[in-house]
Order: structure tokens, then sequence, then C-alpha cells
């Protein structure tokens, strides 16, 4: 099969299309993959940067859409179903990948193949943030940083769904529309003085809860514009600064920094994908959740894709069209 292998850790330069056995099924969901998700940990592990560091050459991509080609007895899913799905042991980037059966879930009818190539990740996510480790209650205020990208969109939607405002920050007015596109009520340039425009917004008071994939400067600020109780959810760090906070300033204005690890809480508690995935599709069947993409690219782009993942070009979700 044809497959984007990261021989290098060069960054997405190390990346070169190759032929290489199919994987065996074993007691995974054997999937030809139609579309894969662009992703930042998929740009991170091409440097070496990632928590998990596997042995070069290896397939990065976590993120699939397809048809289930196998199920193992007892999967909720059969073959010939189009399914969406997140892979711990990555491999997406290729035209056929195993998945663990709790990881594959079936796409609403509406959606392609590209929609749902980003969905697994980004919005089980967003989910897991807003609700899980923020606490996010009907009513209140989220402010989503980079509200245009995958994570981003699928969080201004989440929040929708659970009947909070949204405020979403960007860098430019291009990824302000595909922000309003995603449902944000109120769009802020993170250029100009986006804090004051977040407590005009709330009569003084701030934000509940603040979404941040970014870090650095833009954590710092979002300390400021928290309302009493607030929490600051923190997703990542994609402008490359991991940033730090006197913790005194937590106690005196009663805020809460909140870790945001998704992927490795499912370690702890495997069940939580299904639950939350409930919860999503009752989301989705309402038109709720609408997944933005972005730019589509041939596999022999994909390092391509993770360039402009890197240079903060995108809006909505990339995706690696791989058949």
């Amino acid at each position: 099969m044809r497959a984007l292998q990261l021989q290098r850790l060069e960054g997405p330069d190390g990346l070169a299309v190759v032929n290489i056995p199919e994987p065996e099924a074993g007691d995974g969901v054997l999937i030809d993959v139609v579309a894969a998700g662009a992703s930042f940990p998929d740009l991170l592990l091409t440097r070496g940067l990632y928590q998990m560091q596997p042995p070069l050459p290896f397939v990065p991509g976590v993120e699939v859409a397809g048809v289930v080609r196998s199920a193992p007895a007892g999967a909720s899913v059969r073959p010939g179903d189009r399914v969406m799905a997140f892979t711990f042991t990555l491999g997406g980037f290729a035209e056929v990948v195993a998945v663990a059966p709790e990881m594959t879930f079936r796409i609403p009818e509406r959606w392609s193949f590209e929609a749902a190539a980003g969905v697994v990740m980004n919005y089980h996510t967003a989910h897991f943030a807003l609700h899980r480790r923020g606490r996010l209650k009907a009513g209140e205020v989220v402010v989503v940083h980079g509200a245009a990208g995958g994570v981003g969109t699928a969080a201004v939607q989440v929040a929708r769904g659970a009947g909070a405002k949204v405020l979403a920050v960007v860098s430019d007015e291009r990824k302000a529309e595909v922000a309003q596109r995603a449902g944000a009520h109120e769009s802020l340039l993170s250029t100009g003085d986006w804090i004051s425009r977040v407590r005009e917004l709330t009569d003084g008071r701030g934000a509940d809860v603040v979404l941040d994939p970014v870090g650095g400067d833009i954590f710092d600020k979002s300390l400021k514009c928290l309302a009493p109780e607030g929490r600051l959810l923190v997703v990542g760090f994609a402008s490359g600064r991991i940033p730090e906070v006197t913790t005194n300033r937590l106690l005196l204005r009663n805020i809460d920094v909140v870790g945001v690890a998704w992927g490795a809480f499912l370690l702890q508690d495997p069940g939580l994908t299904a639950r939350i995935a409930g919860e999503l599709e009752s989301l989705a069947a309402r038109g709720i959740l609408e997944p933005l993409v972005g730019q589509v690219y041939p596999l022999e782009e994909g390092a391509q894709a993770l360039r402009d993942l890197e240079a903060r070009r995108a809006t909505g979700k990339l995706v690696l069209r791989i058949r």
C-alpha cells in the first residue's frame, strides 16, 4: 500500500511517499482509508518533539475516515460501514490502517469522508475540555483561541451545543469569517485589545471559560480576562512557548488553570469515548456539529499540509486525500 512515511526527524521535509506492507487487523478494525486529518501532533512527531517518539521510519497520522474492510466479533461497526477513527498507534497517512474497535465510529450520512477525517480527535478533545475539565454550564461565556483551526472550530460548536455564548479570538479577518461560520457569536482579533472587548461583551465580568491551544503570550493575557471562578483550559502550545503562572494570581482571583489531555485520559477511563461519542452524535443530529474542512491535499503533498499548519496558515481542518 502507499503511505507517507517519516524517514528523518527533519520536520515535514523528512516525509516521503513509499510502498509498504498492509497492516494486519489483529483484534482491530481494518479500514480502507479515504481521508486523513493533518494534526499538530503529527507535526511535532516529524521533529521528534512529541511525548511519543516511535523509532524511524514510521507512518504518522492519528485521524482517519474510510470504509471498514473487516471487524472483529462484537465490534459496533461492520464491513462496508463508512467510519471515522482515531489510532493511538499512528499509521493514518496510508491506504489501510488497523484501529481499535472502541475508537471507530460510524459517519453521519450527510458528512463527507473529508469532513469526518478530523472529527474524532478534535471534537472529543473539545468536549472533554469544555465539559469534563471545564465544567461548562449553559449561559456561561466561553473564549476560544485559535478559533479558526480544527480544535478551535470544534470547540466553538461544542460550546454552542452546551448553550454557552462563544467569543472567538483569531489572528485576522479571514479567520474571523471561518469562526463565524463555525458558530461563534463574536469574533475578536488577537492583534487588537481583545481583553477589553471580552470585558465589554460581558459587562465587565470576564469569561467563565477560556480554551487555549496556543499558549505563550495568549495564555498570559487570558488570565487577565477570566471572571471570578473562571477556568483557563490548557489544550496545547501552538505558539511554541510553554507559559508559566505565578500561583498567587490564581489564589487572589479565585481562578483555575486546568490541564486538558484527552488522549492520556483515555488510558485511565477507556469508556469515556463511548460516552462522548453519544453526546456528539446527538449534537450532530440536531445540526449543531458541522465540521469545517480547510484545504484538502493529495497524499503526495502531505508534507505541505504540515508546513501550512506550522505556519498557522490553516483554517478549518487540513485533510489528506488518500484515495
